[in-house]
């Protein structure tokens, strides 16, 4: 549905689509496209990176996002990116589409109120985590929220257990937290971890998180 309204659309010359972030950003590469709509729950990979990766690929292109994720951590993620719109599939219709690409078109960039809320939420929070959380605390964050140990962590980022064990302590410090089932709790409910599945029922935390929500259909 979103390509054929894509191809309906007086400002849209030509359109393309791509089932992964690979072929996506190959696309990218090849068309140099003015406008890219990305849906952020891919199947190969974390389309918040891919936001970062479209930009090197392409500079003039206008990036617009459409989630269903608007979790703190995936909003604070989107909005330190080169990103100029933000569909939440949650609150709106399939019609706010060509809405995002008018704004585009005119140079103007295209948010959803609940997103415009939460973003003015974020920045209005004296206790928001990324106020208190450095970058590399915040990326440790996540992975405190798998409920993984020191010495996996470690393992994993490259730096001694001693170290991943002041980080803990300091991550829950700021935060104003006790234990690390706290910690797993608040990396949750934020965004920092989501789950998935279980093939044994129940479900398992995944990251990067899998798909939270259909996605539009794409015809």
């Amino acid at each position: 549905m979103v390509c054929l309204i894509c191809r309906q659309h007086p400002a849209c010359e030509q359109v393309a689509e791509a089932p992964n972030g690979a072929a996506g950003l190959t696309l990218c590469e090849s068309l140099r496209p003015d406008l890219v709509l990305l849906d952020i729950d891919l199947p190969d990979a974390d389309g918040l990176d891919l936001i970062d990766r479209i930009s090197g690929v392409v500079p003039a292109a206008r990036i617009v996002v459409l989630s269903a994720r608007t979790d703190d951590f995936s909003l604070h993620r989107c909005f330190s990116r080169h990103l100029h719109g933000f569909i939440d599939k949650n609150e709106q219709p399939i019609d706010a589409v060509p809405e995002a690409i008018d704004a585009a078109a005119q140079g103007r960039t295209y948010f959803s109120p609940a997103v415009t809320r939460a973003r003015a939420a974020l920045r209005d929070n004296p206790n928001a985590f990324s106020k208190l959380l450095s970058e590399r605390e915040q990326n440790l964050l996540r992975l405190f929220g798998l409920g993984l140990s020191n010495d996996e962590i470690a393992r994993r980022v490259s730096l001694s257990v001693m170290t991943v064990q002041n980080h803990r302590r300091n991550i829950l410090g700021k935060l104003g937290l006790h234990s690390t089932p706290e910690l797993i709790r608040y990396a949750a409910e934020r965004g920092f971890t989501r789950f998935r599945p279980s093939p044994r029922g129940g479900s398992d935390r995944s990251e990067p998180a899998l798909r939270t929500a259909p996605p539009y259909p794409a015809r």
